[in-house]
């Protein structure tokens, strides 16, 4: 009889550890199941909190064109000369503030004028540009613009750096053609670039360029955990963007982007596009492309110009080549359409479009 009990009690054991055993791999095969649908999902997980930067308008926007006309003129004015050339001031300011860079994921940044990349500066050849700053942040603070200009309007010497509360006039002419960038130069430099003081400063020709669908676009990343090491990475600031928001293009039209790299903590940056080729235009300065090609590679500072044409519809992904980066962020997408009339919500032939004068720069 005892050894009858023995033998039931066994087989009950081996049952529950039967059990115990399957239902551990059935979890463990349920965890891969989802593993995979996390890997197989591209993008962030959840919205946006706030709506104080749209990385969709800062890409179309310069000049502040994406303001009211009369709050517009508290922040850049623009005057023609008796040479043809214009005066162009700009009011630009330097302050702290906390920015979502990922749903939910807050930054204390330095930006100029409440974002950060800073309101996109744009002239034509030969202009006089006059940017009264103010440094209303915690720390020392300038602009230093890539681009000619005198040596006590390079903001990047020690007597250079704004005090916080003071102010300093800029004035230079817009040169050369090209691509450029502007950032602060005050230091420790690594941690006022890593901290957001850049923004894009593009230089026209007098004879302008062929009419395009133009695009902004910096890369920037963010250490949120101040390890000296990047977790955020993006193309205007916020993780994914293009990803749930595509960029609208149409099919056959001319693309230009304007792309600047202004990533800290890491030596190389790159762009890659699917599914095409594009001219590039190193820095912008030359007529001719210098090379025909799907990628190009960026080091901090150095920027380009690209054109192409999309000659299919449909979605077409564009990311860094470190893939890290793409994973953690840079990574967006192009939406070819065969509309005839809108572009990213912008009407082509309506009034409001020659108002924020779009398209400056370019030939009719």
């Amino acid at each position: 009889m005892i050894d009858r009990i023995k033998v039931i009690a066994i087989i009950f054991v081996i049952f529950i550890i039967a059990i115990m055993a399957y239902q551990a791999l059935t979890t463990t095969e349920m965890e891969k199941k989802q593993k995979t649908n996390m890997t197989a999902h591209l993008g962030t997980v959840g919205e946006y909190e706030t709506d104080d930067f749209n990385p969709s308008v800062y890409m179309k926007s310069w000049n502040y064109n994406d303001l009211p006309s009369e709050e517009r003129k508290r922040f850049y004015l623009e005057t023609n000369l008796s040479d043809g050339t214009k005066l162009r001031e700009y009011w630009i300011y330097a302050e702290d503030k906390k920015i979502e860079v990922a749903p939910g994921v807050y930054y204390d940044a330095w930006v100029y004028n409440g974002q950060t990349p800073a309101p996109t500066i744009r002239a034509t050849e030969g202009d006089t540009i006059k940017i009264y700053f103010e440094n209303r942040a915690s720390k020392p603070h300038t602009a230093h613009f890539h681009g000619f200009h005198k040596a006590e309007m390079d903001g990047s010497m020690p007597h250079d750096f704004v005090m916080p509360g003071a102010n300093f006039t800029y004035e230079f002419k817009a040169d050369p053609v090209g691509v450029h960038l502007f950032h602060c130069h005050s230091t420790p430099l690594k941690d006022h670039i890593s901290k957001g003081l850049y923004g894009m400063y593009i230089v026209d020709p007098k004879e302008g360029r062929e009419k395009a669908n133009e695009i902004i676009m910096i890369a920037n990343a963010f250490d949120t955990d101040y390890d000296g090491e990047n977790e955020i990475y993006a193309v205007n600031t916020r993780a994914f963007w293009y990803m749930a928001h595509p960029i609208k293009v149409k099919k056959g039209e001319l693309v230009r982007i304007y792309i600047g790299n202004m990533v800290e903590f890491d030596p190389i940056n790159s762009i890659h596009i699917h599914a095409n080729f594009f001219n590039e235009y190193r820095t912008g300065t030359l007529d001719e492309p210098t090379q025909f090609t799907d990628i190009i590679e960026l080091g901090q500072g150095e920027r380009s110009m690209l054109e192409m044409t999309f000659n299919e519809t449909g979605q077409y992904v564009f990311h860094a080549h470190q893939t890290e980066f793409s994973d953690l962020g840079w990574m967006g997408l192009f939406e070819v359409e065969d509309s005839d009339d809108i572009i990213n919500g912008v009407n082509y032939q309506s009034k409001e479009f020659d108002i924020t004068n779009n398209s400056m720069g370019m030939k009719e």
